[in-house]
């Protein structure tokens, strides 16, 4: 027996922020949402800088150039937090 799963497109659509959490929408309609304290260049940086995103990797990523952050879909999927500073 074949079983077919459908590949989504995980390419970032749109981010947006609310008090507690960065939010990710996909262009296959999927919504990731995270802890804003597990970015911590995001949550200290300002409303302002956190609006001017671009994406990146091809559109499977977002950067943040006045925050020098990078994220990806594939790591935001999997729920993984900034890695920390040694």
């Amino acid at each position: 027996m074949n079983i077919l799963a459908k590949v989504g497109d995980e390419r970032v659509l749109d981010v947006r922020f609310d008090e507690h959490s960065l939010i990710v929408d996909l262009v296959d309609g999927r919504t990731i949402s995270a802890p804003l304290a597990w970015y911590p260049r995001l949550l200290h940086g300002t409303p302002d800088q956190r609006a001017k995103w671009e994406p990146c990797g091809g559109g499977y990523g977002v950067h943040w150039p006045e925050l020098d952050e990078d994220l990806s879909t594939e790591g935001l999927l999997r729920g993984a937090p900034a890695a920390r500073a040694v």
